[in-house]
């Protein structure tokens, strides 16, 4: 990777987030870069790609990688989600071990523990959800994590209330080595516009349809057209699903759903952009598609 240089004292590092589905990665993310990058929903498995955001100050560059949440996998696309956790951690200088502090550890969070320690990396144990837990029981809470893993350190937070997060961000620094800085000061994320525009809009899909749907959901940018003749970036999108009555709840009665999702994902794409934006948006059937390799390749979730 080309570097931006040496500067003396200067630190970084790549730095894996990881945890079940719904323990709040993205949304740490997200509050600490300051921007909304990462898709972010209460289903599971809303981040299916590793997306490097970055946090640049005066003295350290932190690149943190959010993996999707680790699962039982049940077809192929689960597969694909649990491996690309894991290959994360190759190269990486710092492991965040993020847990909801509401629940006491089970299977799954101590699998993950067992994973983690296999990787000669600096594991720091982050607690989140604080703000909603009965304080009388966090000591407890914070012990019985602690009997799963071997953190070099730990640290309760809030990724939505943002408590803690100032001293998260020094605790990360303290872990790291001296380094180059890797990206410019202004860069926040090394994924392209279009990936993060798809991101956005399967957000409002998750945000607005039930159960059947969510994870049946791929989205494929097909046009990216800035207009000469005037301030307008035209977006044309297919929304996949691998059902017919799927398709009929995303677009809705007489259309009402698919207009929902589109104007508000219309809405932060603009924010993002910083300009007006026509979003046309198309629901198409791909049958079974996380279980076959040819569409899951197409939509960009195989190596």
């Amino acid at each position: 990777m080309d570097q931006l240089g040496e500067k003396e004292g200067f630190k970084s590092g790549f730095i894996a987030v990881v945890g079940q589905p719904n323990v709040g990665k993205s949304t740490l993310i997200n509050s600490l870069i300051g921007e909304k990058l990462v898709i972010t929903s209460r289903k599971a498995q809303t981040t299916r790609n590793k997306i490097q955001c970055i946090l640049t100050l005066d003295d350290a560059q932190l690149v943190f990688i959010d993996t999707p949440g680790i699962h039982t996998p049940k077809d192929k696309m689960g597969k694909h989600l649990n491996r690309t956790a894991y290959n994360v951690l190759k190269g990486i200088d710092l492991i965040l071990f993020m847990v909801d502090v509401n629940y006491p550890p089970n299977a799954a969070d101590k699998r993950i523990a067992n994973e983690l320690e296999k990787f000669d990396i600096p594991i720091l144990l982050v607690l989140n959800k604080v703000d909603d837990m009965d304080k009388s029981s966090l000591g407890q809470r914070i012990q019985e994590y602690e009997r799963i893993i071997q953190a070099n350190d730990l640290l309760t937070i809030s990724a939505k209330q943002e408590i803690n997060l100032e001293e998260l961000v020094e605790m990360m620094v303290d872990f790291l080595s001296e380094g180059p800085q890797y990206y410019p000061d202004e860069m926040v994320t090394d994924q392209i516009e279009q990936f993060i525009i798809a991101e956005m809009i399967r957000e409002k899909i998750l945000a607005h349809t039930h159960q059947e749907v969510p994870h049946s959901v791929a989205i494929e940018i097909i046009d990216f057209v800035e207009r000469e003749d005037k301030e307008l970036i035209e977006i044309r999108a297919n929304i996949y699903v691998e059902r017919s009555s799927q398709k009929g709840i995303i677009i809705g009665k007489n259309g009402r759903m698919l207009k929902k999702i589109g104007t508000q994902a219309r809405q932060d794409i603009e924010d993002l952009l910083g300009t007006k934006v026509f979003l046309d948006l198309w629901v198409k059937v791909e049958k079974d598609w996380r279980d076959e390799d040819d569409a899951l390749k197409m939509l960009g979730y195989k190596d």
